[in-house]
């Protein structure tokens, strides 16, 4: 049997290592195999994916407590909670490998070209330091959005990867991930390097640093020698406790995680503060040009199913300057007459309308970074994580609750990021000045001021 069962893990060594599987999602031959000689199995291990424990029914995937209505017509438990990942029920087993297969070592795996600033490369040296040395498990990076964090974890990235080690970038975002995707394939060339969200079809191949969106970890156990978590602050990994546990299950048991932010939570501040967690500080942009201040509009938006007059003469104004401008807004149901209005407005606009569950997303996203539309209207699901070079940002109803003072910086930090294109506007639209708008513009002067301006 413990022939057979190496074999076996041999053969499938990339559906195995470091996973976390149901039985069922399984090849059926390898599931047969695994449940008749359960009892025999070394390597692998098969557990009941619901279990009773202290009295009550925890999810093993997600570690999630299942309520006793959640119960199916056959009498089986399923959970909820992760019911995206696909439904797990008190009749299913999860296959997880105890061993881990290593990875080649290298003598250079980051064959990225570019330069740090030296601001950054003191802040990447330190955040390394502190792993090497294993002071904590633990770290946060807080980094004024356009501060290049993503490339300031390319020499940590590259010290695991050439020890053989595994590499997890998750972000609670899918535009976020498939905007890192090519640029962290392009800098470890040498790498195999995975892309997973619910968008990606290609089939998983055990690669050595792998970009995701938090909800696949659900998918992997113990398997990451080093997770960088970014955009921290972001639904749905913020508030969401299933989320921060499969974080800490997809990490080996000495794995080391980083976080990332432009506006990080008042948790992970506090547990700073208080000497729990080391805090790494960029408050300067890369190309060392300050923050976009926004400015702020007092005004209604439509005057019947047309713009106001003030609405339509900013909108005009950046028209006849051939300004491209990206426009956010609180709510899905608003883009479909922003847009007819938009259009009166500037009937020769080339335009798109996108938002979460928009099956083209990914296609319109890419248009108006390469330039091939004019406007393009968005709610907040583009509020991180993007970059467009040389756009202006209008943020409608900018008092509209959707909106929180993280986020309208977040808005904010879309403008301005590229090197050759530094002055992006920012125009906060709103029919009355808030507390949130008010914080918001706050904490940018702030940014700015410690950040020498």
């Amino acid at each position: 049997m413990v022939f057979v069962e190496q074999d076996l893990i041999q053969q499938e060594r990339t559906l195995f290592n470091g996973r976390q599987l149901l039985l069922s999602q399984l090849p059926d031959e390898v599931a047969t195999i695994l449940l008749e000689q359960r009892q025999q199995l070394c390597h692998l291990e098969l557990i009941l994916a619901i279990q009773d424990e202290h009295g009550q029914k925890i999810c093993q995937r997600c570690g999630s407590i299942v309520p006793i209505c959640q119960i199916l017509p056959s009498g089986y438990y399923y959970c909820r909670q992760c019911l995206v990942m696909g439904r797990v029920t008190s009749r299913d087993y999860l296959v997880r490998l105890k061993q881990h297969f290593e990875y080649p070592h290298q003598v250079n795996s980051l064959t990225w070209t570019g330069q740090l600033t030296s601001a950054q490369t003191q802040v990447a040296n330190h955040i390394l330091q502190q792993f090497e040395q294993q002071k904590r498990p633990e770290q946060l990076l807080w980094a004024v959005t356009g501060a290049g964090k993503t490339e300031m974890t390319f020499p940590i990235i590259a010290t695991f990867l050439n020890r053989g080690q595994r590499v997890g970038f998750v972000s609670p975002r899918v535009d976020v991930c498939n905007e890192l995707f090519p640029r962290v394939k392009a800098a470890f060339n040498k790498s195999s390097v995975g892309l997973l969200h619910g968008q990606v079809h290609d089939r998983y191949q055990n690669e050595q640093l792998i970009i995701a969106t938090v909800h696949q970890l659900l998918r992997f156990y113990q398997a990451f020698d080093l997770l960088i978590v970014d955009e921290v602050d972001a639904f749905p990994y913020v508030g969401d406790p299933m989320l921060q546990r499969a974080v800490a299950s997809a990490i080996k048991p000495q794995g080391q995680r980083l976080y990332l932010s432009a506006t990080p939570p008042a948790s992970l501040l506090l547990a700073a503060r208080q000497n729990q967690l080391p805090l790494h500080y960029l408050a300067r942009r890369f190309h060392g040009r300050a923050l976009p201040v926004p400015q702020l509009i007092l005004g209604r938006i439509f005057n019947g199913e047309q713009f106001t007059s003030k609405l339509q003469n900013l909108l005009q104004s950046w028209a006849t300057q051939h300004r491209r401008f990206l426009i956010f807004l609180p709510e899905i149901s608003d883009l479909k007459l922003t847009a007819q209005a938009l259009q009166q407005c500037l009937p020769e606009i080339v335009m798109a309308t996108v938002y979460a569950a928009d099956e083209h997303r990914l296609t319109k996203v890419q248009d108006f970074r390469e330039g091939r539309l004019d406007v393009l209207l968005t709610t907040t699901i583009l509020e991180r994580g993007v970059t467009f070079s040389d756009i202006d940002v209008l943020v409608l109803a900018a008092n509209h609750r959707n909106y929180t003072a993280a986020s309208l910086v977040q808005i904010a930090g879309r403008a301005g990021r590229a090197a050759n294109f530094t002055n992006g506007r920012v125009v906060f639209y709103s029919e009355y000045y808030t507390l949130k708008i008010r914080r918001a513009v706050k904490m940018i002067h702030h940014l700015n001021r410690q950040g020498g301006f």
